[in-house]
């Protein structure tokens, strides 16, 4: 039997199925692994007794891979991948990307603009009165009327323009297995309307009580303040404890969001990890090359999901939530030696961690009763004086990861909050300047302008200056040459070019020379987007300035890699534009030379032979 989810009629024939009760129509290609979606979600659906099987990267020009697996029994389940289709496809600088990570061979194309809706639509011509539910981050960041950057304007709600019948946003275990539950029992999809993380279809407000009432899609599309104040309002209830329904009109129907679902217990992220997976892509793809994206996860650890870091550009707080949701020690120790056991394992565990791989345990003991702090962030500006820094647990699991038979070396490359850490003196910079890297450590300051680092929701230069300073005395007493890799981002909202200068003049002065720099992308869903569309921070009403001209977000990129050749004439364009011109110069504080004029080219001297 292959072990492998069915994608074939033939894999169905093998099984003995005439029928399956779901089809997973993805824009991934299949990879059996707990770090892709839609493995998760159907290897939990066959584990709770339903037939799954698997359409991946469908062409969506015609009819027949959406056939293949003929007509589930309950419903079409739809979702882009692991990534936005339009941010796999797409640049900062909106260039169409020349490699997919999550396709064959890395090769791009394989799936249409805007997944989810091109598949809902081809499911719903094809196979009409089939309900299809949508997911994943596409879907889920997309559930309200949102600001698309590629267009330039607000879209309505991704249900609307699907056509689903409803929207599963966060994780989607428990939502998944409750609606497949109620399908199976016979309810009408249009009457599973309770499902704690889930957003469906109305005719009117009428039919919703107890909600808060979002600005509907026409005002929000036109008025930059009413979308502010929606989106503030969709921040501030995403908690599955306090959180409140939430309702906007889109166009002919509204749009009702139930609160998240509940974090997962332990127990329930250990069932999720234990499920049969193959831990690689199916065979099918072994002549393209395989999928790359496998290589990045094959031997790492998800030790816990959830962030309460509060960076405002990163969509984990829309989709995971705030509350952080952990494994057991056992369940990951026994995936620890599943790993050893495969034949290509060459004794290095690659990264134990998740969005952030230190926070193990809630920021506060109130936060699993009360819920988050509405209107409150745990680390940004300053640390709030309730959080609990504790690294104790996360010491002790990977102590234990250390001394499995087999294992050489585990490495920690998922973010380290270095403020999180800064917080307690206990031995986790040791042991991981001592153990968990090799050489070099990638942090994320993102920039030091305290202005930018504000509306980033992270801390200011003056902590990661402590830390810098920190880890370098850690690695001289341990006789270990190691070295930080931060990662700035560019033209974030908030960021002028003197803020660029400053940031600039920051690197020059710490001696580091960031080999890579990310252009802010105002991706769906986020606080930073919120800034960047409606010019307003929709928690203060402060005014928020952004760079959207392009040469000046090419000044502030320059900027951050001011010794390339290639920058030099767009960073001395922005220290003029600046007022800057004292770091044009030959002085051992300026950024660059001032340009060779033709005449001192005419003159420059020869070299002898």
């Amino acid at each position: 039997m292959n072990p492998f989810l069915p994608m074939t009629r033939q894999d169905m024939e093998n099984r003995g199925w005439d029928e399956l009760d779901f089809i997973f129509v993805s824009g991934d290609a299949y990879v059996d692994h707990p770090s892709f979606g839609p493995a998760i979600i159907c290897r939990l659906l066959e584990k709770h007794g339903y037939k799954v099987g698997i359409i991946a990267q469908p062409d969506w020009r015609g009819e027949e891979d959406f056939r293949r697996l003929g007509r589930p029994r309950l419903a079409f389940l739809v979702s882009s991948g692991n990534m936005d289709s339009l941010l796999n496809k797409f640049t900062a600088a909106k260039k169409t990307r020349h490699e997919d990570a999550y396709s064959p061979g890395g090769k791009s194309g394989c799936r249409p603009e805007r997944a989810v809706i091109v598949y809902t639509n081809k499911l719903r011509e094809i196979w009409p009165g089939v309900p299809v539910i949508i997911g994943g981050i596409e879907a889920s960041l997309r559930r309200f009327a949102h600001y698309d950057y590629w267009t330039n304007r607000v879209r309505r709600s991704v249900l609307m323009d699907s056509q689903a019948d409803l929207l599963v946003y966060g994780m989607g275990e428990k939502q998944i297995l409750e609606i497949a539950s109620d399908l199976h029992q016979g309810v009408a999809v249009e009457n599973i309307q309770d499902v704690a993380g889930t957003c469906y279809r109305v005719p009117d407000f009428d039919y919703v009580y107890d909600y808060v009432k979002l600005p509907d899609f026409e005002t929000v599309a036109v008025d930059k303040k009413a979308f502010a104040d929606a989106f503030a309002d969709i921040y501030l209830e995403q908690d599955a404890i306090r959180g409140k329904k939430l309702v906007q009109r889109n166009g002919e129907a509204c749009v009702v969001q139930n609160p998240p679902a509940m974090p997962l217990t332990e127990e329930e992220m250990d069932e999720i990890y234990d499920l049969p997976y193959q831990r690689t892509y199916h065979p099918m793809y072994e002549k393209a090359g395989g999928v790359p994206a496998i290589k990045e996860v094959k031997f790492s650890l998800v030790s816990q999901r959830g962030c309460f870091g509060g960076c405002n550009f990163c969509a984990i707080v829309s989709h995971q939530g705030r509350i952080i949701q952990r494994r057991s020690h056992a369940s990951i120790l026994r995936e620890a030696k599943l790993l050893t056991e495969l034949p290509d394992f060459k004794g290095y565990i690659h990264d134990v961690g998740g969005p952030t791989a230190n926070f193990r345990r809630p920021s506060c003991d109130e936060q699993l009763q009360r819920g988050t702090c509405r209107g409150k962030e745990c680390l940004s500006p300053t640390p709030c004086k309730n959080i609990v820094a504790d690294h104790s647990d996360y010491l002790s699991l990977l102590r234990e990861l250390r001394k499995l038979p087999k294992v050489k070396k585990v490495f920690i490359r998922s973010g380290i909050r270095f403020d999180y850490l800064m917080l307690v003196k206990d031995s986790f910079l040791e042991e991981l300047c001592k153990y968990h890297i090799s050489g070099q450590l990638k942090i994320a300051p993102e920039h030091i302008s305290d202005r930018v680092t504000r509306l980033m929701g992270k801390s200011n230069k003056e902590v990661y200056r402590k830390f810098v300073q920190r880890f370098k005395a850690m690695n001289e007493r341990l006789g270990k040459k190691q070295y930080l890799v931060p990662y700035f981002m560019s033209s974030h909202p908030g960021a002028r070019l003197e803020d660029a200068i400053e940031l600039a003049e920051f690197i020059r002065d710490l001696g580091y020379r960031p080999e890579q720099v990310q252009d802010f992308i105002p991706t769906p869903g986020t606080l930073s987007t919120a800034m960047y569309y409606s010019g307003i921070h929709p928690l203060t009403g402060e005014a928020v300035y952004t760079a959207k001209n392009p040469q000046e977000k090419r000044m502030q990129r320059a900027l951050m890699q001011y010794w390339i050749p290639g920058n030099r004439p767009l960073v001395r364009e922005a220290l003029r534009l600046a007022h800057r011109t004292d770091l044009i110069g030959f002085d051992k504080k300026c950024l660059v030379h001032p340009e060779k004029t033709a005449g001192q080219e005419k003159n420059k001297p020869r070299k002898r032979r």
